[in-house]
């Protein structure tokens, strides 16, 4: 399984996120888009969204912390 969380330092819906798959034993790859212009361009790509978080789980997107839908994917 792949994960990839797409953040930033000040979102509080972002640690939610991360600390939710943490707390569900999830590995996952932490991009922070207030940094990484690169990681920004590719979650506006995928999410068509530039607002965080976005969660890619296997290539389903999630935009925004929805624990019910993270739960069905992983």
């Amino acid at each position: 399984m792949s994960i990839t969380v797409y953040s930033t330092n000040t979102c509080p819906w972002c640690r939610k996120a991360k600390n939710y798959l943490k707390s569900k034993g999830a590995e996952f790859k932490e991009v922070n888009v207030g940094v990484d212009r690169q990681g920004a361009m590719e979650m506006a790509r995928k999410s068509g969204q530039s607002g965080v978080p976005v969660i890619d789980i296997d290539g389903n997107i999630i935009i925004g912390f929805d624990q019910e839908r993270i739960d069905r994917l992983i």
